[in-house]
């Protein structure tokens, strides 16, 4: 584990998907590709039905990440929180079957009280040590257009908890939908996690939603990551417009 490197995609929305292929779907293809998928719904009261909170339930599931409801003010520290969580529950998980590996059926439970303290230090100290990439992945469809403020605060307050870190932290910032594909590479890969807060002031406000698609192609923003070959084809290739200008709908 000392050299591992987590790899984390944040996706940050306030409704449900309405294009393209399957988020729980495409959650589920990063989570085969040792991709964690964290879901934070941002909301004001009269917001997000049932529908929506199920989706963003079952996308972090189908992941292996966690999720939230917020409101706009609370979502820098619930990041933050997120993140945080989400690391030390991957580590738990390796340490776990290491563990398990070692001890056999009995697993850590059977531990003396005082060897599992030790492992849950290790745990906090591997969480600090260990490489983080994480994917912070924007809903910029219309109803987020008064919440993106907040975003950028939370991308912000975010950039400063990763500097904090002894190990080495690398962020990218994408929205979706994007312009000519289904998400835009607004702050691409950097370790000057300091800088990595300003979006751009052109984001491109939509009534869709392809929060599939867009899961799909952060995960091709991953070194080493290698996506069936079918989808492979569709989305390292740059996406190309229907007759009618419109984007191709991958289905998965």
């Amino acid at each position: 584990m000392k050299e591992a490197t987590l790899r984390q995609i944040l996706v940050v929305t306030d409704g449900c998907s309405n294009s393209g292929m399957s988020p729980v779907a495409a959650a589920a293809l990063a989570r085969e590709q040792g991709i964690t998928v964290n879901v934070i719904g941002v909301i004001d009261k009269s917001e997000l039905g049932e529908k929506g909170e199920t989706e963003i339930r079952d996308i972090a599931e189908a992941g292996g990440g966690l999720c939230d409801i917020v409101y706009p003010q609370q979502l820098a520290q619930t990041v933050q929180m997120l993140t945080r969580k989400a690391m030390t529950r991957t580590i738990h998980q390796v340490v776990n079957k290491e563990l398990q590996e070692i001890l056999g059926d009995s697993g850590i439970e059977e531990l003396a009280p005082s060897k599992r303290v030790q492992v849950a230090g290790m745990v906090d100290e591997l969480g600090e040590k260990s490489n983080l990439n994480v994917v912070m992945l924007v809903d910029t469809s219309g109803s987020m257009k008064p919440k993106i403020s907040a975003v950028q605060q939370a991308i912000h307050d975010f950039s400063i908890s990763l500097r904090s870190r002894s190990g080495q932290s690398r962020m990218a910032v994408c929205s979706f939908p994007g312009k000519h594909q289904h998400l835009d590479v607004r702050i691409p890969w950097t370790d000057k996690v300091e800088q990595a807060h300003q979006l751009t002031p052109d984001l491109a406000m939509s009534g869709i939603t392809p929060t599939g698609p867009a899961i799909v192609e952060a995960i091709t923003l991953f070194e080493h990551i290698k996506l069936p070959q079918a989808l492979s084809e569709r989305y390292r290739e740059s996406n190309v417009e229907d007759g009618e200008g419109d984007l191709r709908d991958h289905v998965f």
